[in-house]
């Protein structure tokens, strides 16, 4: 079992080489363009359209959805978990973040929620999960209040300019 890459959107093709991943998640606004790494298969990638945002009715904007989270989940069970995953955002710092602790909660749905949370802090000063993204997940995997309320708790990260990848460890075991 490896971990999960957290990226922003400028590092991604050196994260997927130097880590050796084969599965990727992209979280970006609708119709923002990027180039794919070669190493990983168009099949192999999961592309999300929504915005960083935290509440819906924001003009054109699109806030993250219950169909997003159930993507994410959906493929983070079909990861060939003997590469890394690869999960990126604009900055990697709100909506990542949030899609690699779903994911590893989709795979691991025993892992408790506060010892994530604190995997994530450890492995990031800078991330600040998208609570819309969080929350939704929460009713998804029926944790009852315990994720959203672990990431609360985590309160913001520290200020980042979107150039510090990071690793999540997943949970031994």
């Amino acid at each position: 079992m490896t971990a999960i890459v957290v990226s922003p959107l400028s590092h991604i093709a050196e994260m997927a080489v130097r880590h050796k991943a084969e599965d990727m998640i992209s979280l970006l606004a609708e119709n923002q363009n990027f180039h794919r790494p070669a190493v990983i298969k168009a099949d192999r990638h999961l592309t999300l359209g929504m915005n960083d945002i935290t509440f819906a009715g924001t003009g054109k904007l699109i806030a993250p959805q219950e169909s997003h989270v159930r993507q994410i989940i959906d493929f983070a069970r079909q990861w060939n978990t003997a590469a890394p995953l690869l999960i990126h955002c604009w900055m990697g710092v709100s909506r990542s973040p949030a899609a690699a602790m779903i994911a590893s909660l989709a795979i691991f749905p025993d892992d408790d929620d506060q010892a994530l949370a604190a995997r994530l802090r450890t492995a990031s000063p800078f991330a600040t999960p998208n609570i819309r993204l969080v929350q939704i997940a929460d009713d998804v995997l029926g944790r009852k209040g315990r994720f959203a309320d672990a990431v609360k708790a985590l309160g913001r990260g520290q200020d980042a300019d979107g150039s510090t990848p990071f690793i999540l460890p997943l949970p031994k075991g």
